[in-house]
């Protein structure tokens, strides 16, 4: 297995090639790391660390494409869950929407229908 993985490489690769590398890489690291206890040779102690890195890009990547999934599920749902929504901040996530600002009460509708801005010709 090669030593170094990289994203762009396994974003083209499918649901079932990323578990198959995912277990693979921590089968190697597991060998790995049995032989720093035995007193392995520094090659193959240097070599954890990418290990352990490509582990990770393969699980960032295996993450993306599930969230990307998911945001195309709920596209056009009424709701999204809740890590999909925008983090903003809690006063913002909080605060009336554009369209509640917007609305008006009955009375203040029948006030500006009855009494509408009057309008001045001003001479020049």
């Amino acid at each position: 297995m090669p030593g170094k993985v990289k994203a762009y490489e396994l974003q083209s690769k499918s649901k079932n090639d990323l578990t198959k590398q995912l277990a693979e890489l921590r089968t190697e690291y597991l060998n790995l790391r049995v032989q720093k206890i035995a007193g392995g040779s520094a090659a193959k102690l240097t070599k954890i660390n990418t290990v352990r890195k490509s582990v990770a890009r393969v699980l960032t990547v295996t993450n993306q494409k599930q969230r990307q999934n998911l945001r195309e599920f709920y596209k056009n749902k009424k709701y999204l869950p809740l890590d999909l929504r925008p983090k903003k901040t809690r006063a913002i996530r909080r605060r009336l929407t554009k369209h509640e600002a917007s609305l008006k009460t009955l009375k203040q509708r029948k006030k500006e229908a009855h009494f509408p801005i009057r309008k001045y010709a001003v001479k020049a």
